[in-house]
């Protein structure tokens, strides 16, 4: 392709027509993930080692879910743990780097304050002084402005574009709002909840369920939804959460998205708490005293026995029980059994691809309308936009780094995200965000680029509450899961969640 056909097969032609700039791309580099390294797990893997060494407990992944289970085996004081990553730093999709300018997220950015009853959760957040008292502190909430969204030249405050709504746009967007409190106050005969995190608290109520049966294009359709506006922002919400269209997301899921985070019918979401290098934040602390092993990929599980390769080294662990904290298509290529034999559930999971990219500015760029807020959405853009990582620090002048997030959303996204060098894809940010700021590119000092290939699980319909699911939780022998995608969704609260349910196995 040339750029031109490039740009509009990732922007639209509308976008990719725009005339073209003459200067360079701005430096940066190729930031992992190591999908050449993992890529080896399709090789034929040892099933030797040229020493051996003997751990109780060996988790293979350090994400969310691996640090949260090193946590939760410290918190009751048992030390003979390892955690292999194959990363040369820990936190999987929630890492984060930093610059002169400033630290930024590599992926997720941001927690939803979690409700009182998320006693686990809680504690976490009390061990890193984020409450004050009963409230969380002040200082770690998303500061104001929190959203704005860009439509035809111009930038209005919120995501719901309200400017131009007809009558009809209103009365639907109040319909739908009525809907969501109706599940929100929802109860089964156990006095559950339909939509909780983490989920496992959740009703599997028939009623509940049955929403996993349609997509959210169905349900939508089925209540003659048709406004245009109310149906961007609620595919903004599953592009945002899950990296998928209307027509991919479960109903159930798509339903999750809004009515999960609100305590009570007619109350505002809770809100959210963010740093400037987002999660990397709470990796930061579960990392802290865990014993973390970098460059290392788990290539071979034999029953307990973990055959790892660290650099030109292959060495083995000896352990009484093994936590397998990556996802589900990666334990069928490591698990020696499952290799010959894949378990019918592990088709079932799919997964997303996105591209990240941190951009480096001297100042801040031209915007006509609201502000420059924490979260920044084009309306009329296959992105998400971009977060802005000062923005907590209260400095709204000066040098900056904007992370802008693209998830792949067509079924050959990873074959697409990997084929794009870092060039075209910084290309594709500032020609994307050129629209909504038009002198960036001389502003840009450069942009690093992040390709993950395998992102997150897709809840896709019929799959949240299948048997697939439910049969992937179960332990293998002495070898048992945690990871986000055992739930669905790829959320912070989800991983930690199955890490501290693993560890609680594996101890008890």
């Amino acid at each position: 392709m040339d750029r031109r056909e490039f740009l509009t097969a990732l922007l639209g032609a509308t976008v990719a027509c725009r005339e073209q700039s003459r200067e360079g791309t701005p430096p940066g580099d190729l930031v992992g993930a190591s999908d050449r390294i993992g890529h080896k797990l399709r090789e034929n893997p040892p099933s030797t080692a040229s020493r051996w060494e003997t751990r109780d407990i060996v988790i293979v992944g350090a994400g969310i879910a691996g640090l949260s289970a090193g946590w939760r085996v410290r918190q009751k004081d048992f030390r003979d743990y390892v955690i292999l990553e194959l990363e040369p730093v820990a936190g999987g999709t929630s890492r984060s780097g930093s610059s002169k300018v400033s630290a930024f997220p590599w992926g997720a950015h941001y927690l939803p304050a979690p409700a009182p009853e998320n006693r686990d959760l809680v504690q976490l957040l009390r061990e890193m002084n984020i409450y004050d008292g009963d409230e969380i502190g002040e200082q770690f909430l998303c500061r104001d402005p929190e959203e704005r969204v860009f439509f035809r030249g111009r930038w209005y405050e919120g995501l719901y574009l309200y400017a131009g709504a007809t009558s009809e746009d209103l009365r639907q967007l109040q319909v739908f709002e009525q809907e969501v409190a109706k599940w929100v106050a929802w109860r089964d005969g156990r006095g559950r909840r339909a939509f909780t995190i983490p989920i496992a608290h959740g009703s599997d109520d028939a009623e509940v369920t049955a929403l996993d049966r349609i997509s959210m294009e169905q349900w939508l359709d089925e209540r003659k939804f048709t406004s245009s506006r109310l149906r961007w922002f609620i595919e903004y919400g599953c592009r945002d959460d899950y990296g998928t269209l209307l027509r991919d997301t479960s109903a159930w899921a798509g339903l999750f998205y809004f009515a999960s985070r609100v305590g009570k019918a007619g109350e505002e979401s809770r809100p959210l708490i963010t740093w400037p290098e987002g999660n990397g934040r709470l990796v930061a602390h579960l990392a802290r005293g865990a014993n973390v092993m970098t460059n290392c990929l788990a290539v071979n599980i034999v029953g307990t026995d973990v055959i790892v390769n660290r650099g030109e080294e292959i060495f083995g662990i000896h352990a009484k029980k093994v936590i397998f904290a990556g996802p589900q298509f990666v334990a069928g290529r490591v698990i020696s059994a499952w290799r010959e034999n894949p378990p019918p559930h592990l088709r079932q999971f799919t997964y997303g691809s996105w591209m990240v990219a941190n951009i480096t500015l001297r100042d801040r760029p031209i915007s006509n309308g609201f502000p420059l807020a924490w979260d920044n959405v084009l309306y009329e853009s296959p992105s998400l936009g971009y977060v802005v990582a000062t923005h907590q620090r209260g400095v709204d002048h000066g040098p900056t780094v904007f992370t802008y997030y693209y998830p792949l959303t067509d079924p050959r996204g990873r074959e697409r995200l990997l084929a794009t060098s870092r060039e075209q894809w910084a290309e594709v940010a500032l020609t994307d965000l050129r629209v909504a700021h038009p002198n960036l590119r001389a502003l840009t000092e450069r942009i690093d680029v992040m390709r993950w290939g395998h992102a997150m699980v897709r809840p896709r319909p019929e799959f949240m509450w299948s048997e697939a699911r439910r049969r992937a939780s179960q332990p293998f022998g002495d070898v048992h899961f945690a990871h986000s995608d055992l739930s669905g969704l790829a959320l912070f609260e989800e991983a930690f969640f199955h890490g501290l349910r693993a560890a609680d196995e594996v101890l008890a």
